[in-house]
């Protein structure tokens, strides 16, 4: 099972699709973190691909502050 990146990279785009689906905010936000979490680890494992790893690793941490803010 050499090609498992490439599977985490098809998981990673079923959650951002999937986020789209949704209606809850904070559902969203979390499916598109898992998304974004599964992109780094694609782009980590497949070369240190950086213009995947970067705006990913950045979205996750944005994703977290608005999961955790409170109004």
């Amino acid at each position: 099972m050499e090609n498992w990146p490439e599977y985490v990279g098809y998981l990673a785009s079923a959650f951002i699709v999937g986020g789209f689906l949704l209606k809850n905010i904070t559902a969203i936000r979390t499916i598109n973190l898992l998304g974004c979490i599964c992109f780094v680890i694609y782009g980590i494992f497949s070369g240190m691909l950086w213009p995947v790893i970067i705006p990913n690793g950045i979205l996750a941490f944005v994703q977290i502050y608005y999961i955790l803010k409170k109004d």
